[in-house]
C-alpha cells in the first residue's frame, strides 16, 4: 500500500454511511474526529467538508454511528472526514460507545484503511476540564497509542470571540498541565484553534495533510496481535474505569445505609422511604457496572459484526 493515500473506493455516504468496498478505487486520505458530546465534531466535519450530517443540540448526541464526510479535495488530495459518536455520549455507556469506534476502526484496518490524522475537539468554553471529560480524554489516548501522537491535533472550538484573552489562557493551561494535554502535546501532539468558519476547518484538515498514514495502537491490538478488546490498552483502561466508578458508588451505597438506619431509629417513614428508593437505585447501578464489565468482550464482537 501507498504510504500516502489508500487506494479504496469511499462508498456513498448518505447508503453506506460507515461502509468502505474496494471495488473502483480512489486515492484519499481519511481522518477521524472525535471528541466528547457537544465539542462540535459534526459541526466542524460539515464547515470544512461542506457535509450535512445532523448535529445534535446542545448536550445532546445526534451521532449514534460513525459516519463519513462527502469526500472533499483539499491540496490536490481527496479527503474524508469520519464523525464519531461522543464518549461521553447522552443515550449510551462508555463501554458501548468505545467497543463501538474500536470495532469500526478494527474493520477499516483489516480493510487496509489506515487513518491519516485524528482530530480531537475540546469545547474551549467550558469553565474547567472535568473529570469526566479527563476520564474521557485518557480512553482516546489509550486507543491511539503514543506512536500516533504525531498525527494528532487538538482543536479547541467554540471560544468566544470577546474573550480571546481568556480563551488563550485557557488553552495555555491544557498544553502546559500533566492532567490534561501536556503529555500528548510533548509526545508530538499539536493545539490548534478553531473559529468556526470553513476556512479554519479546512486549514486545520490541511495540516494534517502529508502525513505519513499512522496504524492507532487498538488497532495493532486487536488485528495484529489478536488481543481481545478486554486486553488492549484502551480496554485496560476502560475497565479500570469501571471498577472504580463501582467503587465510588460502593462508598455511597454503605453511606445510604447508614441513612437508613438512622432514619428507621428516628421512625421517619417519609425519609426512610426515600432512602430505600436510593438504596436501590444505587444497587442497580453497582449490577449494571459490573455487567458492562463482564460482557464487554461479547459487545466490542457484537459491534464488530454489525459494522
Amino acid at each position: 500500500m501507498s504510504s500516502t493515500g489508500n487506494e479504496v473506493r469511499i462508498a456513498c455516504v448518505h447508503n453506506h454511511p460507515h461502509a468502505f468496498t474496494t471495488d473502483q478505487t480512489h486515492l484519499f486520505h481519511p481522518y477521524s474526529v472525535m471528541g466528547v458530546t457537544g465539542s462540535g465534531k459534526t459541526t466542524f466535519i460539515n464547515c470544512a467538508s461542506e457535509s450535512d450530517l445532523p448535529v445534535g443540540r446542545g448536550l445532546e448526541s445526534c451521532t449514534v454511528d460513525v459516519q463519513m464526510s462527502k469526500p472533499f479535495y483539499l491540496d490536490q488530495r481527496m479527503v474524508t472526514l469520519i464523525d464519531t459518536p461522543g464518549f461521553d455520549d447522552t443515550n449510551r455507556k462508555e463501554r458501548d460507545i468505545l467497543t463501538h469506534i474500536s470495532a469500526y476502526l478494527a474493520n477499516t484496518y483489516e480493510q487496509g484503511v489506515k487513518l491519516t490524522g485524528i482530530i480531537y475537539m475540546h469545547r474551549i468554553s467550558d469553565t474547567r476540564m472535568t473529570g469526566t471529560s479527563r476520564r474521557n480524554f485518557r480512553l482516546f489516548r489509550e486507543l491511539c497509542g503514543e506512536d500516533a501522537f504525531q498525527n494528532i491535533l487538538i482543536v479547541t472550538n467554540m471560544g468566544r470571540d470577546d474573550d480571546l484573552e481568556a480563551c488563550s489562557d485557557k488553552e495555555r493551561q491544557l498544553a502546559t498541565d500533566d492532567k490534561y494535554y501536556k503529555p500528548m502535546l510533548d509526545g508530538g501532539a499539536r493545539m490548534v484553534r478553531h473559529d468556526g468558519t470553513p476556512a479554519s476547518a479546512k486549514s486545520i484538515v490541511g495540516q494534517l495533510i502529508g502525513k505519513a498514514e499512522v496504524t492507532l495502537v487498538g488497532q495493532r491490538e486487536i488485528v495484529d496481535e489478536h488481543k481481545e478488546f478486554s486486553g488492549t490498552a484502551a480496554g485496560k483502561e476502560l475497565t479500570r474505569v469501571l471498577k472504580e466508578q463501582a467503587e465510588e458508588y460502593d462508598t455511597e451505597l454503605r453511606e445510604l445505609r447508614a441513612g437508613l438506619e438512622d432514619s428507621t431509629r428516628d421512625k421517619d417513614e417519609r425519609q426512610r422511604r426515600v432512602g430505600q428508593d436510593d438504596l436501590e437505585k444505587k444497587r442497580e447501578e453497582i449490577e449494571s457496572i459490573k455487567s458492562r464489565i463482564e460482557k464487554m468482550e461479547q459487545t466490542f464482537r457484537t459491534e464488530k459484526a454489525r459494522l
